[in-house]
């Protein structure tokens, strides 16, 4: 199978997505410890303890790394400010860092990439992390600070503004799960990192309206397809709640001011005092939605357990180097719910979607034809989603470079590009030159 620019609508957005931590490298420019660094240097925490402090070093190859976006006939590029860059201990700002961005932007502008700026990609300032970060209020006074200072350096380039990345994450899978910075597993601390996630939102989205913020602003969130593992009651509640958790929290939140009765049951015992008062602040007008998507998963019940009450089975189909079951069905499926469901006609990206290879270098070159079909068959599912009338307005391939896969190190390989991570070498794979075809601006 095998699409091209073509064969989407004129104006459609094609290009890839980056995080500051994963590529940049921490350990220069300024740039102040984030918790992500002291989760590293926990024992047992991420894989061989390795850190971003030098990643993709992006902070001084970001002319070639734009190059190869570029040279892959990319409309646009994907990117996240890190907040211990432009503010190393949350609230005091560095000019070093703000420096970096803005010859960053130039240099997307001057190739042709439309620059999509997420503010929040997961690198907390440790100075906020010691006051208990997402758990605790104050962190959303601080990011919205943070957004404005951003927003009134940059904000002029940007093609779009989102504030958080995949919320879910924040809060979720590294308050309750533990399996990201600050690693807790704790449902008090989830239950408030789950509402001040979207406080925050509110109030990034608030101040940098109101300081006159030109492009149009929203949120990435990601979702992933909730299978039950039969159809027993007990499974299907299981399927149930964690649609709840992982796909529903967040966009109710937003669009309707509430949030899911199946999730309440067990965290409203655990949420701030007052917290209905927050949500026509979360639920303020999105000017386009970012989705993020990978894979399902499914659920069983799981009887004699705490709150939620599940676990998960290990599915039949495909799956990527992370394990992830390969489900394009899935895409398709969240953007038309979403269309139906939430958003109705508003604008939607596909800011994330992608799969580790267990990729190699051979004779010079990368061959990973998997990447190719998956790419290929996310794109077609897309098609079909935009048929039954999703807005989709832009397809952003998750990532451009290998990187570092948080708590699994440098291990995964989700980039179009190969690193060599002792050269710092990039080699882009065959799934690279493919996309290039498909986005060649000629018939």
């Amino acid at each position: 199978m095998t699409l091209s620019r073509f064969d989407f609508p004129e104006g459609f957005i094609f290009g890839a997505a980056t995080a500051a931590y994963q590529i940049e490298g921490a350990s220069f420019g300024g740039c102040g410890p984030c918790h992500w660094d002291t989760f590293a240097a926990t024992p047992g925490n991420v894989l061989r303890a390795e850190t971003g402090a030098v990643a993709c070093d992006h902070y001084h190859r970001w002319p070639a790394d734009l190059d190869l976006a570029a040279g892959a006939h990319m409309d646009a590029w994907r990117f996240s400010t890190n907040w211990a860059r432009v503010m190393p201990d949350g609230v005091t700002v560095n000019p070093e860092g703000l420096d970096f961005y803005d010859r960053l932007v130039d240099g997307m502008v001057e190739r042709g990439l439309k620059p999509f700026l997420t503010l929040y990609h997961w690198d907390l300032p440790s100075a906020l992390a010691d006051h208990g970060g997402w758990s605790n209020r104050d962190t959303c006074h601080r990011f919205a600070d943070y957004a404005e200072v951003v927003t009134r350096r940059i904000g002029d380039r940007m093609a779009t503004i989102a504030t958080i990345n995949e919320p879910w994450c924040v809060a979720w899978l590294s308050h309750f799960i533990g399996a990201h910075a600050p690693g807790l597993r704790d449902i008090r601390a989830a239950a408030r990192a789950m509402h001040h996630v979207l406080v925050a939102h509110g109030l990034a989205i608030e101040r940098m309206r109101a300081i006159g913020a030109t492009a149009p602003l929203g949120i990435v969130l990601n979702f992933d397809h909730a299978t039950p593992a039969s159809d027993a009651p007990g499974d299907l509640r299981a399927a149930a709640v964690q649609d709840a958790i992982f796909n529903r929290w967040f966009i109710e939140g937003i669009t309707r001011q509430s949030y899911p009765a199946e999730v309440l049951e067990g965290l409203a015992p655990h949420l701030p005092s007052g917290w209905e008062a927050d949500m026509p602040l979360i639920g303020q007008r999105l000017d386009w939605l970012g989705v993020n998507y990978y894979t399902r998963h499914i659920h069983a019940d799981a009887p004699g357990t705490p709150w939620p009450a599940t676990r998960e089975i290990a599915g039949p189909l495909p799956k990527t180097q992370m394990g992830w079951e390969i489900y394009p069905e899935g895409l398709r499926g969240f953007l038309v719910r979403l269309a139906r469901d939430h958003v109705g006609d508003l604008p939607i990206y596909i800011t994330e979607n992608g799969m580790a290879n267990d990729d190699h270098v051979e004779d010079g070159a990368v061959e990973d034809p998997l990447r190719e079909d998956f790419i290929f068959r996310h794109l077609a599912a897309l098609q079909e989603a935009m048929a039954a009338g999703a807005n989709v307005r832009g397809f952003f391939y998750w990532s451009l470079l290998d990187n570092y896969e948080w708590a699994l190190g440098y291990e995964r390989r989700f980039g179009l590009v190969h690193v060599d991570y002792a050269s710092l070498k990039r080699t882009p794979k065959t799934s690279y030159h493919a996309l290039a075809r498909a986005l060649a601006r000629n018939r």
